[in-house]
This record gives structure tokens, C-alpha cells and sequence, in this order.
């Protein structure tokens, strides 16, 4: 992959934080690049296209980034452009909320199970 090792970094800290992979990385490129496409993704992610489209649908249907279609000269598949919806520190303010949230659950389990014990 064409990302720095601190992308890299970020990347995989998204993807224990059960961001899907294709999306994390995806997600760490397009961060600091504007608005992006679909070909560029491929290219400097080493993803294929499969991925980066169930990445961009994982990604829309959160709500962080947004698409639109470009004009394309000729044939071929469409060409799309994405950038982030939304400040990257308020998606990752997203998740350390729903990591905190999973924490709070597994604790009040851990409380549940142990009223049990005998």
C-alpha cells in the first residue's frame, strides 16, 4: 500500500474498532486528500474495486462521506467522487463513542454474570 506507516497505524486501530477493513483504509486515505475517486482509491490503497465500492457503501451508510458523479469522456464504468461528510475528528469521536458504549454493555454483562455466581 502507497500510505504512510502512521496511516498504516490508523488503519488497523480502525479495524479493532470493527471499521471493516476496506473501509478503514479507505477512510485513512481519503482524510487528507479532499475530494477523491474511486480509481485514485484503488491505486494508492492496493484495494480492488470490489472492496472500495462495499467500502463506500459502508462508509455513505454511516454517514461519513458523500458521492457525486462526475462527467466522463467515453465508455466504461462511472467515475464517482467522494470526499468526507464530516470533520475527521467528529467520525473518530463517533467511534471512541461507540467503543465506550461496547465497554459500558460488556461491563453491566460482567455485572449480570457475576450476581450468579454462587
Amino acid at each position: 500500500m502507497a500510505i504512510s506507516d502512521e496511516s498504516n497505524k490508523l488503519a488497523k486501530f480502525l479495524i479493532i474498532s470493527d471499521v471493516p477493513r476496506s473501509a478503514a483504509f479507505t477512510l485513512v486515505y481519503i482524510r487528507d486528500k479532499g475530494e477523491i475517486t474511486s480509481v485514485e482509491i484503488e491505486r494508492e490503497t492496493g484495494l480492488r474495486q470490489p472492496e472500495v465500492s462495499i467500502a463506500m457503501q459502508w462508509l455513505r451508510r454511516k454517514g461519513w462521506i458523500n458521492k457525486r458523479n462526475m462527467k466522463k469522456e467515453g465508455k466504461g464504468r462511472p467515475i464517482h467522487g467522494y470526499k468526507l461528510s464530516k470533520d475527521f475528528n467528529a467520525i473518530l469521536e463517533e467511534i471512541i463513542l461507540d467503543l465506550s458504549n461496547k465497554i459500558a454493555e460488556i461491563n453491566q454483562t460482567i455485572s449480570e454474570l457475576k450476581s450468579f455466581q454462587k
